[in-house]
């Protein structure tokens, strides 16, 4: 007989083996100073917070949320036409710059450290154009450069981390003469420990499930776990003819650093096209002259979204439309009391279609036509609910809540 095979890496791929299991999780936005970050998030969330143009404008950390833009859910919301429509919302974090030697204490440093371990994933803007109204905090314009410093400091605050993590957990084992210390968390503390020295990010490490498991428990804290996405600032010039001298060191800085998506963006042209919002003539003429530019923002917002692994599902009706978000992989009675506890706990059954097939199919409100295809589906507690499922749950309550 052969022998068991070892359990083999865990299948979820990159950061998400680590992110945490809730429906409400959070972008930040990180990188130095004054490389676009609040005015970023200003057009995000369409508010108005500072954005002066010197060091540590931001301290405490500035906190919205944006609408997940979605052709589906228009669409839903314009055949039902309800009095009530909830979009999906990405949470995002508006964080202080960083400086070199943060992770010692160096400008705000520690209090923006933990601002960005408050976060679930990152925004990492870099600034990629020359301006003499704007200062650099290293007086001269290298995204490399910056790149290498918010990474080294984020590595060395995750490092500091570690170490005491695994100091407390030394302690705590010398109490206790029945415990010892496993083989799995001295050789996973190794080689996060090693990556961490090299300014490597935990998230492109190799790990086992049990490896994953001991880091989901024992390092929950950890920074460079958490997924990120890379916004580089461009000039307005730069970001309509789509090039720029920096973008491909960056792409391949990136490749060689753990992976991730690159999205270049320009704050110049992106706070242009909004000043423009309530003058459709200037601003088709805006964009008539910008050689087939487009806003950059909903891509960075979808992304952000499915980075943290959320999706969401719809529920649809004459008085309402909605998104309901939840993370990939939820069954449906959790999928179900993400609308109320007691859907959850008096859950019978999911009447499902996908919105594909519902598009597809119906030429009215009615679910006439999807049920005579054999796309209404009726599904029980072990469904797992797919990104923009339309749903609607049966459920039986007849006694209160245990308490």
């Amino acid at each position: 007989m052969a022998p068991k095979k070892e359990k083999e890496e865990d299948k979820t791929a990159g950061a998400a083996r680590f992110g945490r299991v809730r429906n409400s999780l959070k972008m930040g936005i990180v990188g130095l100073p004054n490389v676009g970050k609040s005015s970023l998030f200003n057009l995000l969330t369409e508010q108005s917070i500072a954005a002066e143009n010197y060091p540590f404008c931001t301290i405490d950390p500035n906190e919205s949320r944006c609408a997940v833009p979605d052709e589906r859910y228009e669409w839903l919301c314009d055949l039902w036409k309800p009095p009530s429509m909830y979009p999906a919302y990405l949470q995002v974090t508006d964080i202080a710059g960083l400086v070199r030697g943060a992770a010692e204490g160096a400008g705000l440093g520690n209090a923006f450290l933990s601002h960005i371990s408050a976060v679930d994933g990152i925004f990492h803007v870099v600034r990629a154009f020359d301006s003499e109204e704007v200062i650099h905090v290293d007086d001269s314009v290298d995204p490399i450069r910056d790149l290498e410093t918010i990474q080294m400091e984020l590595c060395k605050k995750d490092l500091e981390f570690v170490e005491k993590a695994e100091e407390k957990e030394i302690r705590d084992v010398k109490k206790s003469p029945n415990m010892k210390i496993s083989l799995v968390f001295t050789s996973t503390f190794e080689k996060v420990k090693a990556m961490l020295k090299e300014n490597k990010p935990v998230r492109c490490g190799e790990f086992n499930s049990k490896e994953v498991e001991l880091i989901r428990e024992k390092l929950d804290n950890l920074i460079t776990t958490k997924p990120v996405v890379y916004l580089v600032n461009l000039s307005a010039a730069d970001f309509m003819r789509k090039k720029n001298k920096w973008l491909a060191k960056i792409h391949a800085w990136i490749q060689e650093h753990g992976g991730g998506l690159l999205i270049p963006f320009s704050v110049e042209w992106e706070s242009k096209l909004w000043s423009l919002r309530d003058d459709p003539d200037g601003k088709k003429a805006f964009l008539d002259e910008s050689s087939g530019a487009v806003s950059s923002l909903p891509k960075m917002v979808v992304q952000g979204f499915k980075e943290l692994n959320l999706i969401y599902f719809f529920t649809a009706g004459e008085t309402e439309v909605r998104c309901w978000t939840i993370q990939r992989g939820t069954l449906a009675p959790q999928a179900a009391g993400v609308i109320h506890s007691d859907f959850e706990r008096g859950f019978i059954k999911a009447e499902v279609v996908a919105y594909a097939d519902f598009r597809a199919l119906a030429t009215s409100k009615s679910m006439m036509e999807v049920k005579a295809a054999g796309k209404y589906r009726q599904e029980g507690k072990s469904y797992v609910v797919e990104d923009g499922d339309i749903i609607h749950f049966q459920f039986n309550v007849t006694a209160s809540a245990k308490k």
